[in-house]
């Protein structure tokens, strides 16, 4: 070998422990190779299955370059069968020497013959050489064609040739498998995310397509970015962000499911027992009035009464906001007495059922909001658990973030201004945005999008909560477009 061939493998050796993708990996394995071997066209075959399946072609002389862009050549797969010399080459893990194609008898060349013929290509020698990893399976095969001299010519490829390329071919093999094994590890490892996310998701009937929507519209908001240059997230740093969208919710995995599932602001236990008390104000009105104590019309007047308590309560308990007026008529019919058989004064409504029916949005207390609120810190506690690698190293800190507000009241570390990632806050503009939007929740109906875009807008604006130039571009995307179909 000369120096520059013994540099050139020293080369190869450095490429091959650095690439990571697989699409370019096989391009610079057949190129480096065939630089090596000074040959003008070659082919990189993968083993799939029962057949050897076209990776990467090139052939200067025609100017062929096809593969390597994740595209496979549009060409049939190689059957297993000893009569094709790759095929050969793989199973017997041996390689191939030939000097003339056209004089060899061993293996049926009717193929490359038959190109040949349609292109004007001549192919004379070849050189086969199988490629196995470092448990001996076999994993695919390179094919050289028309090893040149100085002069252009073509010529048989050299036998001190073979050894240095049957080493490149097993460096190659194993850095192919240690791709694959890399990219199985990092699939498995959001296999494995999705599915935490789904069960977090899948506790409740309600919400259970939120972190699903909250990552098909972060994705296509990232590429809105990135189109517009607004942005520059590469491949790696989108993954990293929309792994922070998958997981920022995993703390609700521990959140009681009656908060989490409450619909009505009273719980069932209070809402069955104030009906019940209706019932009992009503019975009781008869009871009195058959016994004398009070007339026909005071029964009857008391039994309206009842009705339209009912009323009132089963219109506040689940209302999305409770207006001013509606807390007045709730106050007083906390003022309300009734009496018992005995005569003794009982309240209409109890004291608690009153404070959690004058809760003025939503159906959380306050107690019940801090557990809610909690999920957040439990979503930071697990994650701190997870060891993340280099390139999602930010996940535990954007995805524990996602309630944090520019003007500070956010929680739970009450996080302003510029204490705030970016990628946290496009996490708040989604999981904000499809909160507002989704029909699904148990506390309100869905909104229109349109007026959801205008509380965005209002928060980002008019409350300083929602960076504004990111709100701008969210609602100029529309990104959620497709996403809820």
């Amino acid at each position: 070998m000369r120096q520059d061939d013994m540099r050139k493998v020293l080369e190869i050796g450095v490429m091959l422990s650095e690439e990571q993708d697989p699409n370019r990996l096989l391009e610079k394995i057949l190129e480096c190779v065939m630089e090596l071997a000074r040959c003008d066209a070659g082919t990189l075959y993968l083993l799939d299955k029962d057949s050897l399946r076209f990776k990467i072609m090139r052939n200067h002389t025609l100017h062929t370059y096809e593969g390597g862009n994740g595209v496979d050549p549009g060409l049939p797969p190689v059957p297993l069968s000893r009569e094709n010399v790759c095929a050969f080459s793989l199973l017997e893990n041996r390689t191939v020497r030939i000097e003339d194609v056209r004089r060899c008898g061993a293996y049926d060349f009717s193929g490359p013959i038959r190109y040949d013929a349609i292109t004007g290509y001549h192919t004379q020698s070849m050189l086969v050489v199988p490629m196995r990893n470092r448990e001996g399976d076999s994993i695919g095969v390179l094919q050289l064609i028309n090893a040149m001299d100085e002069g252009g010519a073509v010529r048989a490829f050299p036998e001190d040739m073979t050894l240095v390329l049957e080493s490149i071919a097993s460096q190659a093999a194993i850095t192919i498998q240690n791709v694959r094994y890399l990219r199985e590890i990092k699939e498995l490892f959001r296999s494995f995310v999705r599915v935490m996310s789904s069960a977090v998701d899948e506790r409740t009937p309600y919400n259970g397509s939120h972190t699903r929507h909250m990552a098909a519209i972060g994705s296509a908001f990232l590429d809105y970015l990135c189109a517009g240059r607004e942005a520059a997230f590469t491949p790696e740093q989108k993954e990293e962000l929309l792994m922070s969208v998958w997981l920022h919710d995993i703390g609700k995995l521990v959140t009681p499911l009656e908060v989490m599932n409450k619909m009505a602001r009273l719980t069932p236990a209070q809402h069955s027992a104030f009906l019940h008390r209706m019932e009992l104000i009503r019975l009781n009105g008869r009871i009195r009035m058959l016994s004398g104590q009070i007339s026909a019309g005071e029964c009857a007047a008391l039994t309206d009464q009842a009705r339209r308590a009912e009323a009132l309560v089963e219109e506040i308990d689940t209302a999305g906001y409770l207006p001013d007026e509606k807390l007045a008529a709730l106050s007083r019919l906390g003022e309300e007495k009734w009496l018992d058989e005995e005569g003794t004064a009982h309240p209409w409504i109890e004291e608690e059922e009153l404070a959690m029916l004058s809760i003025r949005r939503g159906t959380l207390s306050e107690q019940e909001r801090q557990i809610m609120e909690e999920h957040v810190q439990v979503t930071d506690k697990l994650l701190s658990q997870i060891q993340f690698s280099n390139d999602l190293s930010h996940v535990r800190e954007w995805a524990a973030g996602h309630h944090e507000l520019l003007n500070g009241s956010g929680y739970p570390r009450h996080l302003s201004g510029e204490e705030i990632p970016m990628e946290s806050r496009i996490i708040t503009i989604l999981d904000i945005f499809d909160a507002l939007v989704a029909d699904d929740r148990p506390y309100k109906p869905g909104m229109p999008v349109e007026k959801a875009l205008s509380i965005l807008e209002a928060m980002a604006e008019k409350e300083g909560k929602l960076d504004s130039r990111l709100t701008r571009l969210f609602i100029e995307s529309r990104c959620w477009e497709g996403a809820y179909a």
